[in-house]
């Protein structure tokens, strides 16, 4: 046995392809409460939910689909008008989250996307969509905010709306099985630091990797989008670190990683032979895991999180 199969985290992680397969199948059911097609929309959450949320709005704007906003659920411009606010919450007990949707409710149309059907999301919003079967037992989130960006994805797809470049749902999901058995070599599991990099829709993806790299591991890590990699933060790179591009690369961008040292990560490369950004994000769940059972960390209850964040009402 390895060490990766003693965590609960890592067979969430490799359980990702069939979940991603059943929402593809599902999406039709989900149709009624996700945007429509000219909604200006603005897409909430925290932590994991809000990397997800900014990733989906990237996409959905460049599809054509309408003018897309992601923000921290305690970041919301509550003067500004939008058609429908779209919450995502794994637990449906996340505070800022049922905090915004209870204020907006009734002024706009209000849907949210949850993994438990028993929490008040289900009440806070005009619309929920209940994706019991990628709820996770970890507190850190991995198949669930994986699952929801595949059904974003797929319900701009089956509108004939993914942008240009963007695979197809059903090719990520091969991709994933693939990612699930790419070797985690030396110059990842040895490096000291970590920047991820992404741009449009993928720099939601390194930005969540980071953070699973921070949560599960205690790693150091940063992310970035790709072209102001090297405005300032490529100072950090050099031997022994790491640069891990989600998506194509900026022409040069190879080169200027070259000349300071740093190890370059492209899983993804071009649209003919690389993976999907989004299984590319799964082989950076491996390695938060890895790291975290080589330095005696459980990836599965990490130092000072739990599994939904529940504030107080500083009022009572």
């Amino acid at each position: 046995m390895t060490t990766c199969e003693t965590s609960r985290t890592s067979i969430e992680i490799a359980s990702q392809p069939a979940v991603w397969q059943r929402t593809v199948e599902s999406v039709g059911r989900f149709a009624s409460a996700l945007p429509r097609r000219g909604e200006r929309v603005a897409v909430v959450g925290c932590g994991t939910s809000w990397f997800m949320a900014h990733a989906y709005a990237q996409l959905r704007e460049a599809a054509g689909h309408g003018e897309t906003d992601a923000f921290a659920a305690s970041e919301f411009p509550h003067g500004r008008q939008y058609d429908r606010v779209l919450g995502i919450s794994r637990s449906g007990t996340t505070t800022e989250v049922l905090d915004l949707l209870g204020r907006v409710r009734g002024a706009v149309p209000t849907s949210a996307i949850t993994a438990d059907p028993s929490t008040p999301v289900m009440t806070a919003a005009d619309a929920v969509v209940v994706l019991d079967y990628a709820d996770e037992e970890s507190v850190v989130q991995t198949r669930f905010a994986t699952t929801v960006l595949v059904l974003l994805r797929a319900h701009l797809e089956a509108e004939d709306a993914l942008p240009l470049g963007v695979r197809l749902v059903a090719q990520a999901v091969r991709d994933a099985r693939r990612a699930l058995e790419v070797p985690l070599g030396p110059e990842v599991t040895g490096a000291e630091q970590f920047t991820f990099l992404g741009s449009g829709w993928t720099y939601g993806l390194a930005q969540e990797a980071a953070l699973k790299m921070r949560e599960a591991a205690g790693a150091w890590t940063e992310a970035y989008p790709a072209m102001e990699y090297r405005h300032g933060p490529i100072s950090i790179t050099r031997p022994g670190r790491v640069a891990w591009l989600f998506g194509a690369a900026p022409e040069g961008l190879t080169d200027d990683i070259a000349r300071v040292g740093g190890h370059f990560v492209s899983a993804s490369g071009g649209m003919a032979d690389g993976l999907d950004p989004l299984a590319d994000l799964v082989i950076a769940q491996r390695l938060a895991v890895h790291l975290a059972l080589a330095s005696g960390q459980s990836p599965d209850t990490p130092r000072n999180l739990t599994r939904s964040v529940i504030l107080q009402d500083a009022s009572a």
